[in-house]
């Protein structure tokens, strides 16, 4: 029992190391767990001398995986989805099967080896997928969507399968035809059960639950109902991921989904990281220092031609090339349910152990090379469409050039953008937009819209659209790194061009406008402002002073609404540590440096922070001049970087001593 404890603290403490130093140098927690469980594997550390004891609770992490994903996908969605799982997933897992059956029967194995090895080829990772599309946040794009549908129906393929490996191995058992027949009876009574108790029960629970108002039942009845249906689907002999996503799926019109989903996140987390050791765990380092070259070889043909398969699938199905390419490009590497199907077919003795061996090596390369290849799958989806767009899209910016001077130029045709527009429009205001996504392109141009495809990083672009003749450009996407760059081009094509840049957060500004912006609006900012002027308004300021003090405050760079005081619930985290600007109060006593020196002298300017205000008696002086004497019992509230003040405390409270 106590080796097992520490065995267990061990893997957590490589797991922790792993992970925070693949977070260090930008590479995905996934390739650290994998990293994590050849660490922990039989060549290395050795931890379990039995692996397979920690598979059901690694299996528990998919699971929670599928049933997060079910959320995403209710049954009205799903059978909107069903031409492209049953037309696209469909065509990709036959023609991925047969063509690389057929090269392996070139290779002179059995037709039934031939066929497990097609089979397993043929599957992706749901587990890396999903994760980092969900991660990435572009879950409900197009091609997603496409990626996800190949998935469940590779997910529904295993079922079958796994049934005709132990027949394949012994045919003459038993009618080959009855068993499929038997499993698919199974299949849809399970699935009748589920969407059943899923429509008619599942929400009169949890309805009775959430008015408990009981954290701890929510949770609890939460990982009840994902496991439940889990295992009924494996008591069916039907995979336990299945039965979760069908469980999430009936909740997933519900009003509880977003909560079903905050509570499973952290268990789904932890037990995939789990299943990502497992699956390191199993790779044979004798095996792959041996075969390297086949590994790397078998990579690298397996993977381009597994993509180009997927292409061609939804060619058949008339999909759009760009997200059939990205789509392919995500799922073109071996997925985890494969080894399972290996591992069965190892013991039904249709491939030996070290084909098996050798297969994962392959899989888990192909694996480790997954997150980088969803992160880029649109880049290199754009490279490889000559034509990601229509004629009427494609020929756009040579329509317009020429036609437009002195109008407004809005570089991204999102929600902001769209909204700025029609004011334009009511003001008879000459505009142009550019935005970089083909369908809402294509939607805006339809609806008559002056709006065209491309990329305003490029110099091209930014003539084409007559930057050098626009009289305003306004920047809306939410891109701050991108937005930089942007401004920088177009002052360096026209120094002259006013241009305003819409951004989220407060920090983005010094460098927007270090970059040339002429007016940056933070949302955050200016939501308050307006909210400001409408108290002030409603409390009976006039309107005159109202604006007077917008003016004001937006000449100024919205300078005296900068700066907050933190607390528990304020994000302070590697990226906004330097950037955030927080106020803090320094109560001056009769020991401190300040005491009986004026502003002036304690420059703090110098440290890059600024006095805000100086409270004396209860009485408030805001803004201080130089020459304000600073006394002991004054309260002096201080503004700049989290680690200016601190050092602007520090020499406040015992000047160069610290």
């Amino acid at each position: 029992m106590h080796g097992i404890f520490f065995d267990v603290l061990i893997l957590m403490s490589v797991a922790i190391v792993m992970v925070w130093l693949f977070k260090r140098i930008n590479l995905p927690p996934i390739l650290a767990y994998l990293v994590c469980g050849i660490l922990a594997g039989h060549d290395i550390l050795a931890l379990f001398e039995h692996p397979e004891e920690v598979q059901l609770f690694a299996e528990l992490g998919i699971v929670f995986l599928l049933f997060s994903l079910g959320l995403e996908f209710s049954l009205p969605k799903m059978i909107a989805m069903r031409h492209m799982v049953f037309g696209v997933g469909l065509g990709q897992m036959v023609l991925t099967t047969g063509f690389f059956m057929l090269v392996a029967l070139l290779c002179g194995l059995t037709l039934s080896t031939a066929f497990v090895i097609g089979t397993m080829v043929a599957l992706s990772s749901t587990a890396i997928v999903i994760k980092q599309i969900s991660e990435l946040g572009i879950l409900n794009t197009r091609r997603s969507q496409m990626a996800v549908s190949v998935l469940l129906f590779q997910d529904l393929a295993v079922v079958p399968i796994l049934i005709l490996i132990p027949l394949l191995a012994n045919p003459s058992e038993q009618s080959m035809a009855l068993m499929i027949a038997m499993a698919l009876l199974k299949g849809t009574i399970v699935v009748a059960i589920l969407m059943s108790v899923g429509k008619w029960l599942l929400p009169r629970l949890f309805s009775e639950i959430a008015q408990t108002r009981t954290d701890e039942l929510f949770v609890l009845t939460t990982i009840f109902v994902a496991l439940l249906a889990a295992g009924l689907t494996f008591w069916f002999g039907l995979s336990m991921a299945l039965g979760a996503f069908l469980a999430g799926m009936m909740l997933g019109e519900s009003q509880y989904r977003h909560q079903l989903e905050a509570d499973i996140r952290p268990f789904r987390d932890i037990l995939m990281g789990l299943f990502f050791i497992t699956i390191g765990m199993r790779l044979d380092l004798s095996v792959m220092i041996a075969q390297l070259h086949w590994i790397l070889l078998g990579a690298a043909l397996l993977m381009p031609i597994k993509a180009f398969i997927i292409r061609a699938s939804a060619w058949l199905f008339k999909g759009d090339p760009q997200d059939a390419w990205a789509s392919g490009i995500k799922l073109c590497q071996i997925g985890e349910f494969s080894f399972v199907i290996a591992a069965l077919a190892v013991n039904n003795a249709l491939i030996s152990q070290n084909q098996a061996s050798l297969f994962i090596s392959v899989g888990l390369l192909s694996m480790a090379l997954t997150p980088l290849l969803v992160n880029r799958s649109l880049v290199f989806a754009q490279k490889l469409v000559t034509s990601p767009i229509s004629d009427d899209i494609a020929h756009s910016i040579e329509f317009e050039q020429g036609k437009y001077a002195d109008h407004v130029l809005i570089f991204g045709f999102g929600r902001v953008g769209q909204s700025v527009s029609r004011l334009l429009k009511k003001e008879a205001i000459s505009f142009l937009a550019v935005d970089a996504d083909p369908v809402r392109v294509q939607e805006a141009r339809s609806a008559g819209e002056p709006v065209t495809f491309g990329d305003v990083s490029q110099k091209d672009i930014l003539r084409a659209v007559g930057v050098e003749q626009a009289k305003l450009v306004l920047l809306t996407f939410d891109e701050p790194a991108r937005a930089v760059n942007v401004v920088e081009l177009v002052s360096s094509l026209n120094p002259d061009v006013p241009i305003v840049v819409r951004t989220r957060k407060v920090h983005h500004l010094e460098a927007l406008y270090m970059a040339g912006a002429s007016q940056v609006v933070p949302e955050i900012l200016e939501g308050s402002l307006m909210l400001a002027s409408q108290v002030l308004h409603l409390s009976g300021v006039p309107m005159s002073r109202i604006l007077k003090r917008v003016r004001i405050e937006r000449k100024g760079h919205y300078r005296h609404m900068q700066g907050i005081f933190p607390g528990e619930s304020t994000e302070i985290n590697y990226e906004t540590h330097d950037r955030l600007e927080l106020m803090h109060a320094v109560s001056v006593t009769h020991q401190a440096n300040a005491n009986g020196k004026t502003i002036s002298d304690l420059n703090l300017s110098k440290m890059r922070v600024s006095v805000k205000g100086l409270r004396r008696n209860n009485v408030e002086i805001a803004e201080p001049d130089d020459n304000t004497v600073v006394m002991a019992g004054d309260v002096l509230v201080i503004a700049g970087k989290p680690r200016r003040v601190e050092r602007a405390e520090r020499y406040l409270l015992f000047g160069n001593e610290v």
